[in-house]
């Protein structure tokens, strides 16, 4: 029984770092800030857990069997409760930590979730250690240490296993975090029914029930608790929360506005934060960046017939493309986010090619054999690190026919351009003829900026039209088209080239991306930033 219950609180340190990186997305970003803090706070809560267990287990006088039996007992119930405790808090306290300080707020964020559970689950293991010691006639060997640490490390791959692939995809991540913390207290009860000495089996049974109530009363009321469900305010309409969609990629939430007299309501993907578009009840986007690349696109490339599209969101872009004519193959890691598109976007997966794959692997093996390659690949606040190296654009310059284009869709703050110049170096440094569009949206900073490349000059842009344009993005579009800059001088003057092997901006890049989330937690309630 205690390495059953070592093996299973194991697990549960490992679920717990897993499900903080997620729950803490939202708020704080991915980043090179939030991991920092994550792994710190785990590795300093698991030594203090080891000294702590340590100090109760030894002394001058050492407690007797039924008192180490006691306190191990009851340690998955304090855990839990500290867990629950945690859930009840960080709702409501980490939109204001990552609004302070994204650096400052992720480390308190981790206290707040991980410190006090962490302690309690590892302090078990010295525990256990000093109880096979007693019940050892002579001290030998390591007295069972390596084996109580390693059936903890093998319940901790088992967590991340558990936690990844059976409770991720499938529920929330606040209702994950409180099964935790119920599974932790159903260990206490367990060890009170046992053998296991013990000096007060009733203090470790009304812990252990109070953590199994505590948790499923949290994880029953939590969507009134929270009020993750909505109504909530937000970009000038009230919405609900019309599905959600949870996979190893982060949380998807589907929202939708309230319908007005004439019945026309719009729907928005929301992921971790972030609006990925925005359509009306016609399932016509009124998202810019969907018109802004579509019509890049057919600037440079009039007689496309071969198109790439890495990213799916909610498929306007490859859905209207096909709908036009053109060979639309699309790659997509995410499978909820196919799923999204089918069922709330009018996404038709029988027009396109679809490939469920990391883009990074399927360009590495990729013909040239597209007109065009429409880039549109973020998580969290920006592309990650391996999708903007110069090895991913010398692949991407593979994908594409002889005088053919990729178009990107991007962020960047060109008053603060150092982050971005490390991503136009590098773009540069394997398709040297390069063009960026940005809207001109009066005291907008961090906005989306599109990328015209080619390994070749880009051909003169064609005058174009394109359908179905909302009419508040009309004139922006146009005159965006009209404006193309240069990618050279200031732009790039503070840029690296960051390799696979070794990224020099990887400070820089961080930095553009806390800057781009403050920007959200400025505008995202945060009900709609709990997953």
């Amino acid at each position: 029984m205690p390495f059953v219950l070592i093996f299973i609180s194991g697990g549960a340190i490992l679920a717990l770092e897993l499900l903080a990186s997620r729950i803490m997305t939202p708020y704080f970003g991915v980043s090179l800030y939030i991991w920092t803090g994550i792994l710190s706070i785990t590795l300093v809560s698991l030594a203090l857990g080891y000294w702590w267990g340590g100090r109760l287990a030894g002394g001058t006088k050492p407690p007797t069997a039924r008192k180490l039996g006691l306190l191990f007992a009851i340690m998955p119930a304090l855990a839990a409760i500290a867990i629950i405790a945690a859930c009840a808090i960080y709702p409501f306290a980490f939109h204001p930590l990552a609004r302070s300080s994204l650096v400052g707020g992720a480390f308190a964020a981790c206290m707040i979730f991980l410190f006090l559970p962490l302690v309690a689950t590892s302090a078990m293991n010295p525990l256990l250690v000093a109880l096979l010691l007693q019940r050892q006639a002579e001290r030998k060997g390591d007295a069972g240490a390596g084996l109580v640490f390693f059936i903890s490390t093998l319940g901790s791959v088992a967590g991340v296993i558990v936690t990844a692939f059976g409770l991720i995809p499938y529920i929330s991540n606040f209702t994950a975090t409180l099964m935790v913390a119920l599974l932790l207290g159903v260990l206490s009860l367990v060890a009170a029914g046992s053998k296991l000495p013990m000096s007060s089996r009733g203090t470790v049974t009304a812990c252990g029930i109070a953590a199994v109530i505590a948790a499923a009363l949290l994880a029953w009321q939590g969507d009134r608790y929270t009020g993750r469900q909505g109504p909530v305010a937000f970009s000038g309409a009230q919405w609900q929360v019309e599905g959600t969609h949870s996979s190893l990629f982060g949380t998807v939430k589907i929202l939708r506005s309230d319908a007005d007299a004439d019945g026309r309501f719009l729907r928005m993907y929301f992921h971790d934060g972030l609006i990925q578009n925005t359509v009306d009840s016609n399932q016509r986007s009124i998202s810019f960046y969907t018109y802004a690349l579509e019509a890049l696109a057919r600037a440079y490339q009039p007689q496309m017939q071969q198109v790439l599209m890495l990213g799916l969101g909610a498929g306007i872009v490859p859905s209207r493309l096909a709908r036009d004519g053109a060979k639309v193959a699309v790659v997509e890691i995410d499978p909820s986010s196919l799923q999204v598109a089918q069922r709330y976007f009018g996404f038709d997966a029988k027009l396109v090619t679809t490939h469920q794959a990391d883009a990074r692997t399927y360009v590495g093996a990729c013909a040239p054999r597209y007109d065009v390659v429409l880039v549109d690949l973020f998580q969290g606040d920006g592309t990650p690190d391996y999708l903007i190296t110069r090895e991913f654009f010398r692949d991407l310059r593979g994908c594409l026919k002889p005088g053919g284009v990729a178009v990107f869709n991007t962020f960047a703050n060109l008053d603060e351009p150092r982050g971005y110049a490390h991503l136009l170096k590098t773009l540069l440094s394997e398709l040297p003829h390069a063009a960026l569009y940005r809207p001109d949206w009066p005291g907008a900073r961090s906005i989306n900026s599109f990328l015209v490349a080619a390994a070749t000059p880009l051909p003169a842009p064609q005058r174009i039209t394109i359908a179905d344009v909302p009419e508040r993005h009309s004139s922006t579009l146009w005159d965006m088209l009209a404006k193309p800059r240069p990618v050279e001088g200031d732009l790039i003057a503070s840029g690296k080239v960051i390799h696979d092997a070794w990224n020099a901006a990887a400070l820089d890049i961080a930095a553009s991306q806390a800057t781009f989330r403050q920007s959200v937690l400025e505008t995202a309630p945060p009900a709609l930033l709990l997953n």
